[in-house]
């Protein structure tokens, strides 16, 4: 007999549970053109696919996108399987305005510094089309009074893991730099002693 974790796996594969929030809410639709955007092997894609989305990924890893490949060969074999590049976030070849969703899970903090990780942003920002949300999950340094501040916006975390770290007023500001605006209030999800996950949602202005 399946088990339901399997069952639900199988459906939705290993997706963050708040862009599966973005999707009941509605706001990912079919008719968007989705962009993962440093989608590893493809985690949150399972659903899109199966549920026949206009799905688009880039990664660096030559690897993770074989992966990806293959994954959407077995799940929606009408994607055409240049739409996932080796690419990195910061250097996409991907047209200005063309995507109406860009999700980015747990990329940003592994930025160099603090230009790469405006570098990936404003390249997300500029492929992302008027009207469109961009999707963000990124560590952050809320709730974390033990943090070792390295250089150039990176720390070690308590679990001892080094990341790029922000806190909400950074992305308030960058929001405001964008001439964005929250599509939800921020969020981070503190975990006791080891780290602290944020989520960033934002609208790009309609012309």
């Amino acid at each position: 007999m399946t088990q339901p974790s399997a069952h639900l796996r199988e459906q939705f594969g290993d997706i963050d549970v708040y862009l599966f929030d973005q999707l009941l809410r509605g706001r990912i639709e079919h008719g968007m053109k989705v962009l993962d955007a440093g989608c590893g092997a493809g985690r949150n894609l399972v659903f899109l696919l199966r549920a026949g989305f206009d799905v688009w990924g880039v990664d660096e890893s030559p690897d993770a996108i074989a992966r990806v490949r293959q994954l959407a060969a077995s799940l929606a074999p009408r994607l055409e399987s240049d739409r996932f590049r080796v690419e990195p976030v910061e250097g996409m070849s991907l047209d200005d305005g063309s995507m109406d969703v860009v999700i980015s899970s747990a990329v940003l903090h592994f930025a160099r510094d603090e230009h790469h990780w405006l570098a990936m942003v404003r390249e997300m920002w500029r492929v992302l089309a008027p009207g469109g949300i961009l999707f963000a999950r990124l560590a952050t340094t809320v709730g974390q009074p033990r943090l070792k501040p390295l250089s150039g916006g990176r720390y070690v975390q308590p679990d001892g893991d080094t990341r790029f770290l922000v806190d909400h007023k950074r992305l308030i500001d960058v929001t405001a730099a964008l001439g964005g605006s929250l599509v939800d209030p921020l969020k981070s999800s503190v975990v006791h002693d080891r780290r602290s996950m944020g989520t960033w949602v934002v609208r790009k202005a309609s012309r």
